[in-house]
């Protein structure tokens, strides 16, 4: 009785609640974010990776072996430390990863990790509108191996669409089942891609429709950008260094010797926000070795002698072109750009590696630094030198002369902030929430979601009422995205929580939880979001899960277990 009014608040909108404290797994733990980079009047901080000439790291450097400048000018070091992202040697806390039997799913992670025990992040961006056909399926098989055999507990990963809206399956998942059917979802579109079915273009065709595509090319790369600085915003909500791997093998920044402006702006754009969120990018060209002769699918029958020999020459400038954003991106990121290989697992697990360790560099940066007289940003550089003999350093390029604390959000209506919730790409922990969720499949209500959910009384804001009742309002949302990133179903309601005496300490004890239910129409993948809004402190709880949907008309043997305890005897 004592959560009766919450639940029966809960009933009206999601079904009846009946379930014990004792089913419901603790919230994780939140902690403060780490910021690697950080730009204000008074510090600039930036990251660095330095190697021997073998590419190995080099971890055993002072602030007395670096070098930094800004704008051509020397800077004093301030504050100077290296950072480890590997998990501690020796037997781990945790468990090993659940081995794979040949022909079964992975199965799912036993192990949630907290914030402190994530040591990688890594978004995998497959560039779908830049990939050749015949890339598609190379890049499809080296992701495979790389979550099989590559991604343990700690990392936290995500394999993104730049073709796909915020779909269920590019959600940052310790889950290599998610991970694995994002990969299945990795197919070449010849409607929306700005590359053919190989990396060069048949010979012979008619070039009426040049501009055409170079304004396709165009507005495609458009999309890439957006893309990538979606995931790139969404990281920055996320503690340490993080990695970004974009597999493309088109970004062009120049159309007959003349700059793309919306492209040039927008990579410039992305590199800045990247910088802020602390995101290397690592750009992989999926083509790798190249043969820039004729094929069989050219027709030279209308070419001179002097035009086919040209063409090797025409090709391998084209390569070089098509490539120019993709240098840009990891260069001024302090990332690396991968080409002419036909390992892309290799290639991966070579960017992912780089994220390992780095060293933090700041120093107080000059006073006119942010002084912004012209009412327009000004982009500073950043050079990062090694004085020891024989190494390599990367670094970011620089920064926008505008300070971190301009960044701040702007306040949001109700509304924007539980849509923001539920479209990030990361759980918000300002409420600590956990959801738990089954299908099931009855003949009276067909397919359904059953949700199981708890979230800590504790961190609502209740309000004293007389008699010594306390009362808190939220809104509770729920919303279903499909494979194609589109909003399936919606429940929606707002709840007041009035408690007293017993009842209330034992919430701020134990926390409130219910049970719900949310109608699925159509087999398939989804992703269940909920987003908790308090009124009172005006805080975002949310929380995810991916989940299956079988077509119970096909062959179905067991979909989930439900354990309830039996209150009545049961006949004979």
């Amino acid at each position: 009785m004592r959560f009766l009014a919450f639940f029966v608040a809960c009933a009206a909108a999601f079904g009846p609640a009946s379930f014990s404290q004792d089913q419901v797994a603790r919230p994780l733990e939140s902690k403060t974010p780490e910021n690697v980079i950080h730009v204000n009047v008074n510090l600039v901080q930036m990251d660095a990776v330095v190697g021997d000439s073998k590419g190995n790291p080099v971890e055993d450097l002072k602030a007395e072996d670096f070098e930094i400048l800004q704008d051509g000018k020397p800077q004093k070091i301030t504050n100077f430390s290296f950072i480890s992202t590997r998990p501690a040697a020796g037997p781990a806390n945790r468990p090993k990863p659940a081995a794979q039997t040949k022909g079964k799913p992975v199965p799912p992670p036993s192990f949630i990790p907290k914030p402190s025990d994530i040591h990688r992040t890594i978004a995998l961006v497959v560039d779908d509108l830049g990939l050749s056909f015949e890339s598609i399926a190379r890049v499809r098989s080296s992701l495979k191996k790389f979550v099989d055999t590559q991604v343990q507990p700690g990392d936290l990963v995500a394999v993104v669409r730049t073709g796909a809206g915020m779909g269920s399956l590019q959600q940052f998942s310790t889950d290599k089942r998610l991970l694995n059917a994002a990969i299945d979802r990795i197919k070449y579109n010849p409607m929306m891609s700005r590359v053919g079915i190989g990396a060069f273009e048949p010979l012979g065709g008619s070039g009426d429709g040049r501009g055409i595509a170079e304004l396709r090319s165009s507005v495609f790369s458009v999309g890439t950008l957006g893309a990538v600085r979606f995931v790139v915003d969404g990281l920055r909500e996320l503690p340490g260094r993080k990695t970004v791997v974009l597999f493309s093998e088109n970004l062009q920044l120049f159309h007959r010797n003349d700059p793309d402006p919306r492209v040039m702006d927008g990579v410039r754009n992305l590199i800045d926000a990247a910088n802020r969120a602390s995101v290397v990018i690592d750009s992989i060209d999926t083509r790798g070795l190249e043969t820039y002769g004729l094929t069989a699918a050219d027709d030279t029958s209308h070419m001179t002698a002097r035009q086919i020999s040209r063409v090797p020459m025409q090709r391998s400038a084209q390569v070089f072109r098509s490539q120019d954003g993709l240098v840009m991106l990891a260069h001024d990121t302090g990332g690396v750009f991968y080409q002419n290989s036909n390992d892309i697992l290799g290639e991966v697990e070579k960017a992912v590696k780089d994220s390992d360790g780095y060293y933090l560099i700041a120093y107080h940066p000059p006073a006119d630094t942010f002084d912004a007289k012209t009412g327009r940003p000004k982009f500073h550089s950043v050079k990062v030198r090694v004085k020891v003999a024989g190494l390599t350093v990367r670094y970011r390029s620089g920064f926008l002369n505008h300070s971190d604390a301009l960044e701040q959000p702007l306040p949001r209506t109700p509304a924007e902030q539980i849509r923001r919730a539920l479209y990030s790409p990361f759980n918000s922990g300002a409420i600590h929430l956990r959801l738990s969720a089954l299908f099931t499949n009855s003949a009276r209500q067909g397919s359904f979601i059953s949700g199981l959910l708890h979230f800590e009384a504790k961190d609502l804001q209740f309000a004293d009422q007389p008699d010594g009742w306390h009362k808190a309002v939220i809104d509770v949302v729920a919303i279903t995205f499909g494979e194609q990133g589109l909003a399936v179903d919606t429940s929606a309601r707002s709840f007041a929580v009035t408690l007293k005496g017993d009842a209330y300490q034992t919430a701020l004890d134990d926390g409130l939880f219910f049970e719900f239910q949310h109608s699925v129409k159509k087999p398939g993948y989804y992703q269940l979001r909920v987003a908790l809004r308090d009124e009172g402190s005006q805080q975002i709880g949310s929380a995810s899960q991916f989940i299956e949907v079988p077509d119970v008309g096909k062959a179905l043997t067991l979909s989930s277990l439900i354990l309830e305890k039996q209150t009545t005897a049961a006949k004979p």
